[in-house]
């Protein structure tokens, strides 16, 4: 499963979030350095599981770890831009998501860039594999395409 999902336009993604681009996450060719939007990716997941309520970054017994990633670059994005991320859910196991995200620019359909990454969630102490706690699923499955 190391490819997308076809998930092609803005309409295919449940949640959004806008991301504003920062003169740093440019690079000297003019437009946003590829490692940055892997930044993007995980700020969008993790704000919709914080805005849940099914994240505490400090004190959540469970978290997730990104154990697989990937990024495809359709069309440059640069700052000052505003990143419109949406975010899906196409893949949801025992104790695994994996996470589609398409980043669009204001008024296209069309993401300048799409990836996906896949947490395992884990016990915060043991960092064992654990079943998705029953309000993290629910969340999840909000998401799901």
């Amino acid at each position: 499963m190391s490819d997308l999902t076809k998930l092609e336009t803005r309409a295919d993604y449940p949640y959004f979030i806008t991301i504003p681009t920062r003169w740093m996450d440019n690079d000297v060719y003019g437009h946003v350095n590829n490692v940055q939007y892997y930044s993007y990716f995980d700020t969008a997941v993790n704000k919709y599981l914080i805005d849940q309520g099914v994240l505490d970054i400090y004190n959540s017994e469970v978290i997730g770890l990104v154990v697989e990633t990937q990024c495809k670059y359709y069309s440059s994005i640069a700052f000052p831009d505003d990143i419109i991320a949406g975010v899906a859910v196409t893949r949801l196991g025992n104790s695994s998501v994996r996470y589609e995200i398409g980043l669009f620019l204001e008024g296209q359909d069309k993401p300048s860039a799409q990836g996906y990454f896949i947490h395992v969630y884990v016990d915060r102490a043991t960092q064992r594999p654990v079943s998705l706690p029953a309000d993290l699923r629910e969340t999840l499955e909000q998401l799901s395409v």
